[in-house]
């Protein structure tokens, strides 16, 4: 019988969902206090029920109590914090909201105090009538003292009516300040909206809940039947709640639903980035050593793409790392030079700096691991063997890796992806997800919250391949695309990977579908979403962030910014030569984590990327939270249709 109930219970909410009924779980807590406040009217105006309760205790205790119960579920609903770092006590709007709020809550902690006392049976040994007359006639005056409830919800209602073409309405400076805080914030702009939106909608229906009480309390204790003083608050305080309906919805519009990460204080390898690691490295080679004749009757232009044949006379070749994959984009800068090479056991770099004898100095010229002069020479008398700088493509000792394998939530046990962040395990780059249990109502239970483990494997390992669980980067496979991929509305992101799309590194995320109501997942229903477009397309092609001449990201002293645009590339490339011998591989990858704060569902993610110009900046994930304002009531139906109580009384 119980399963029955509970798939009959099921059923019709598939049926409401379907409906498009579905409601916040604010506006049911708004709905179900409007009912019991509308039952209590029409027992309190009830003569014959009035005098059967009399008969049994004080009817002014009875109703504290029932109010009690109201208030009790109004305490268990809790809004999502607003973070604390927005410095919103700027804000001249939300400084007269913020005191008007305190004074309503304030009240309301008056109110659950005599509610308590009456709990512990304190008002039966003494007379609080007059106290409780007082509080309900304080929290209805119409003056203008911080007390009035009224006038306290009126004057927040004014201040946050949202106009779009007022710079200074309440929601726009407030979704100013929170672009202008995000690298402190950790939820997005329109997280912190909705959040704050909820906040104060608690705030006025406790308000509410405390003036129906008054009203109430003033008839019982014959001070008037305030039919319609009663009947107006009601009208008066539905119109207001579709007002800021209808302005939160016209701002959620304008906010911004991505979250990232900005630069952090400190960049600490491992903790807030990683590298990819000689994909194309600075290389000095004597072009008699890259042609399979030993000659040297070319030029190092000639050399852009071909590899390493020999080791002439155990020259400069044979006191270096030899580059074991491909040469390319070779030039002369001069004949003769100073190098000193980096000490291999405790960096990736080749050469720290090169000095030649023209006077141009590539790299920071400081302390040396070990120094070799290098001259180029005569071959006969014909050709000259030039030393070649070049870029080398050797797979050898190098991270350049990413796992292509599916990284999903434990869909089956209703668990949602929450936050991400990149990680680097066994030389390869993976997305590694933070998942957590999906709720009723679109929420997540935070102490469910978990980051799941990345695969350990390495690319030697027996039966791991490349296009299958990993792709390696090249110099003609080295691009990586930016994309702002977004679920379909009634889904969430449940998983994310890594594919090949030609020679980019392309993003996809699965999204599942879910009931609001039950917080439940559809699992069977679960999609991928992509970004198919590539660069080659004819129309509308996939544009190309070019990177020339950056440095080593860590160098820059004033933060990145955003760069990317959704349906962009780049291409992994060198550090200048210049400044850095070319011996980094930029951009470097934000390892910090992308979780907003508390936990929400994410309606979808993305890859970007930022810098500061002359740096090699840094590609990161976004996240883009969750929009539940779809399921906000516009109107209050059981307000409208509720029978207020009756005049004449029976």
């Amino acid at each position: 019988m119980k399963a029955q109930n509970v798939f009959s219970f099921i059923i019709l909410l598939t049926v409401l969902n379907l409906s498009h009924t579905e409601k916040t779980e604010l506006d049911i807590l708004h709905n179900w206090t409007f009912t019991q406040i509308n039952k209590l009217w029409q027992n309190f105006t009830d003569i014959s029920w009035l005098n059967e309760i009399s008969k049994h205790g004080r009817t002014d205790i009875r109703l504290l109590k029932a109010f009690g119960t109201i208030c009790d579920r109004l305490d268990k609903y809790v809004p999502q914090r607003i973070p604390e770092t927005l410095a919103f006590e700027s804000i001249w709007s939300h400084a007269r909201i913020e005191t008007e709020a305190k004074g309503i809550l304030g009240m309301y902690n008056n109110f659950r105090k005599y509610q308590d006392e009456v709990k512990r049976e304190l008002s039966s040994r003494y007379s609080y009538s007059r106290m409780w007359q007082d509080f309900a006639e304080t929290i209805l005056e119409d003056s203008d003292t911080v007390s009035s409830i009224p006038r306290a919800i009126d004057s927040i209602n004014a201040l946050i009516h949202f106009d779009p073409k007022k710079d200074d309405s309440y929601f726009n400076v407030v979704l100013q300040e929170t672009d202008s805080k995000l690298c402190h914030v950790e939820q997005s702009p329109h997280q912190v909206l909705f959040n704050l939106y909820n906040s104060l909608q608690l705030t006025q229906l406790k308000g509410y809940t405390m003036m129906e009480f008054s009203w109430m309390l003033l008839r019982l204790y014959n001070k008037g039947e305030f039919t319609v003083e009663s009947k107006l608050m009601r009208e008066r305080y539905m119109e207001r709640m579709t007002n800021q309906v209808k302005s939160i919805k016209e701002a959620l519009k304008l906010a911004d639903q991505s979250y990232w990460k900005c630069d952090p204080k400190k960049h600490v390898e491992g903790e807030t980035y990683v590298q990819l690691t000689r994909l194309l490295q600075g290389y000095l080679q004597n072009e008699i050593d890259m042609n399979p004749k030993q000659s040297c009757s070319e030029n190092c232009g000639f050399y852009s793409f071909t590899k390493q044949y020999g080791c002439y006379k155990n020259e400069f070749c044979s006191k270096q790392r030899s580059c074991k994959g491909d040469i390319v984009d070779c030039q002369f800068i001069d004949s003769d030079m100073w190098v000193c090479q980096d000490d291999p056991r405790k960096s990736s770099r080749r050469y720290a700096w090169i000095n030649y004898e023209n006077g141009r100095t590539l790299g920071n010229k400081d302390s040396c691991y070990r120094i070799n002069k290098v001259d180029s020479w005569w071959y006969w008398i014909f050709w000259h063997c030039s030393y070649c700088f070049c870029l080398c493509d050797d797979k050898t000792n190098s991270d350049r890796y990413f796992n292509i394998r599916q990284v999903v939530s434990n869909v089956e046990k209703n668990k949602v992806v929450v936050g991400i962040r990149f990680v680097k395990n066994n030389g390869i780059i993976h997305l590694q997800i933070q998942e957590g249990d999906m709720l009723p109502f679109a929420s997540v239970n935070d102490s469910s919250i978990q980051w799941k483990p990345v695969d350990d494997y390495t690319i030697k390992n027996e039966g791991v391949k490349e296009g299958v669980d990993y792709l390696m980067l090249s110099y003609k496979n080295r691009a990586i695309d930016f994309d702002d991929l977004k679920a379909p509305e009634g889904y969430v992101v449940t998983g994310v990977k890594f594919r090949s799309v030609g020679s980019h590194v392309n993003l996809e995320i699965q999204a599942s579908p879910f009931n609001f109501t039950t917080g439940q997942l559809d699992h069977t229903k679960s999609m991928w979403i992509s970004n198919d477009n590539t660069d080659g397309n004819l129309e509308n092609p996939r544009t190309e962030i070019k990177i020339n001449s950056a440095d080593n990201p860590i160098h820059s002293l004033t933060s990145s910014t955003m760069e990317s645009k959704h349906d962009q590339y780049l291409l992994f490339t060198h550090s200048d030569i210049d400044l850095d011998v070319a011996q980094t591989t930029i951009p470097f990858i934000d390892a910090q984590t992308v979780a907003p704060q508390p936990p929400t569902l994410l309606s979808g993610i993305g890859l970007y990327y930022k810098r500061k110009q002359w740096f090699g900046g840094f590609i990161g994930p976004k996240v883009f939270t969750y929009d539940p304002s779809r399921y906000l009531q516009d109107t209050f139906p059981e307000l409208n249709e509720a029978e207020h109580f009756n005049v004449g009384g029976k």
